[in-house]
């Protein structure tokens, strides 16, 4: 097939070009959100292709994948015509939860909407469309874990702005159990804003192909997000062997069984086992090799390619 969809989240994006399809991604001047073109951050194969929005008429599309509600116009102007679609939804939703009522509810053509994590679904109110749930797959770093850092490490894209959603006021309750290394975009002045010395809260803004290898350096991986989707960031940490700890919120508690990490939403719970990690590396190691084999059995890339098969057929059939 040929598909049309928007750059729009990248380490997501990531594993779902590596599918046997030409993906078409819409290229703007200005590279700006309705036109960002190929990742420069991520390794996306040559089956990956820009084209810019005058070109998309002759461009023979036979499905789109929206991810924004402003999408689905794009591609009756730029497209002159509608593709079979699907309605892919990353994001737990916000507002009046769990009466939010979801964007192609009100859409005309019966789109099929597809969530990637079962909180998700249960939380969007989607009205009559049909819905289904594809969780993660996750282009395997590999076991790249060495935990020579006794530090943790976080990875949140503003998370000054952000705030509570992200837990960020919870960092200095676990800064006093371990430097915390935080890896994301608009990172820079955090440890002052939280009123921390900057060895106990260190910032780091690297490109995608730098991250995990850095994020593998630190003792175990530390995910305090209150409210959003399962975050990639830990599916990748569990991949590279690093031990979680992470709020029992949204789908956490189904990503991390045990043996696999300490999922809790007590903070002192918490506190106590990045202590435990930091102190015990024999015991970090054991843990995230457990983390590593329930990531991979659960998210790895061949079953989130197989059910993204299944799903499209059906709607192209």
């Amino acid at each position: 097939m040929r598909i049309l969809i928007w750059h729009v989240h990248g380490s997501w994006t990531t594993a779902f070009v590596q599918g046997p399809h030409t993906y078409i991604v819409p290229v703007t001047p200005d590279r700006g959100p309705d036109g960002l073109g190929r990742a420069r951050t991520f390794d996306w194969p040559g089956s990956v292709i820009e084209l810019p929005p005058e070109r998309l008429r002759e461009a023979d599309i036979d499905l789109v994948v929206l991810q924004r509600p402003h999408e689905y116009d794009l591609v009756r102007r730029w497209l002159g015509r509608r593709p079979p679609m699907v309605y892919l939804e990353h994001n737990a939703p916000h507002g009046d939860v769990p009466d939010t009522r979801h964007p192609v509810a009100e859409l005309p053509d019966g789109i099929p909407l597809v969530h990637v994590t079962h909180f998700n679904r249960l939380m969007w109110d989607a009205g009559s469309a049909e819905t289904a749930v594809i969780e993660h797959g996750i282009v395997d770093p590999g076991p790249l874990w060495t935990g020579e850092l006794p530090h943790a490490a976080v990875v949140v894209n503003e998370p000054v702005r952000r705030g509570r959603t992200t837990g960020t006021d919870l960092l200095p309750a676990f800064a006093r159990a371990a430097p915390l290394d935080v890896f994301g975009m608009g990172t820079d002045g955090l440890a002052g804003h939280l009123g921390l010395p900057p060895g106990r809260c260190r910032s780091h803004e690297l490109v995608q192909k730098d991250l995990h290898s850095a994020m593998a350096r630190r003792r175990l991986y530390l995910h305090p997000v209150r409210w959003t989707s399962l975050g990639l960031s830990l599916l990748e940490a569990m991949h590279l062997g690093m031990p979680v700890v992470a709020l029992a919120t949204t789908e956490v508690t189904e990503a991390v069984p045990p043996g696999a990490g300490v999922v809790s939403n007590r903070i002192d719970v918490l506190t106590d086992a990045v202590r435990d990690f930091v102190a015990d590396p024999l015991h970090a190691r054991a843990v995230g090799e457990g983390a590593r084999a329930a990531a991979l059995s659960r998210y790895g890339l061949a079953r989130f390619l197989d059910d993204w098969e299944r799903l499209l057929k059906e709607v192209t059939r």
